[in-house]
């Protein structure tokens, strides 16, 4: 029986690449390197920036790149002060699980800083008790530590829970744990989130399929 919801943030509650793509772009011009959306979504999309930046930058320093990656996600968050929304139908799913009384968390690979500016911007900073950081973890997607973690502090087991995911680094990271995952087609081709796991992909919250799937699991066990 379904007993909790898994969010991730980026490009899952929000669709967020948009403004870290053209982010990405300007960082990585001022040393003389182009990316395009294939090489973002490839590398960059649903990583951290302590893996990004070795492997696009290796020449800087540890304390380079980190100061590299706040810049970076300082710009993000001016810009995206003005032009993020939730993303269509999360607030029905939300109100969704007060009413069948589910726990629910967020687990991203997203800094801090940021989660706590976006919750602020879409108004949930109070809808989610339990927030898991990839970032204070020794591990982050597509590692499962950030969603073993989750489970583990919600009290609740794999099979009781579904995850939300829209990139390749969060589903491997949600499967790879034993959840079944909902793919968000927000960032990435459907089939490519199919390929790595998830039991079902949509293009947001407000798809058809989705509630006959959320109801069935609350009567029986989830998909494998």
């Amino acid at each position: 029986m379904l007993k909790a919801l898994l969010f991730d943030l980026d490009g899952t509650m929000a669709d967020t690449d948009p403004v870290h793509f053209q982010n990405w772009q300007s960082i990585l011009l001022s040393y003389g390197i182009t990316i395009d959306r294939p090489t973002y979504r490839a590398k960059f999309s649903g990583r951290r920036n302590q893996e990004i930046v070795p492997e696009i930058l290796p020449q800087l320093t540890i304390a380079e790149g980190d100061e590299l990656g706040e810049r970076k996600e300082a710009m993000f968050r001016q810009q995206a002060a003005t032009v993020l929304q939730p993303m269509p139908g999360l607030l029905e799913v939300l109100r969704w699980t007060e009413q069948h009384q589910l726990k629910r968390a967020i687990v991203t690979n997203a800094p801090l800083e940021n989660v706590e500016f976006m919750l602020g911007v879409l108004h949930l900073d109070s809808e989610f008790p339990l927030v898991v950081l990839g970032d204070e973890l020794p591990r982050g997607k597509p590692d499962p530590m950030p969603y073993l973690a989750a489970l583990d502090q919600l009290g609740v087991t794999a099979s009781e829970t579904i995850a939300f995911e829209d990139s390749p680094s969060g589903i491997r990271s949600a499967v790879a744990a034993g959840i079944p995952t909902v793919g968000i087609a927000s960032t990435h081709e459907p089939q490519k989130l199919y390929d790595l796991g998830a039991f079902l992909v949509i293009d947001n919250f407000t798809a058809p399929d989705l509630f006959p799937v959320l109801e069935q699991a609350m009567q029986s066990s989830l998909p494998a």
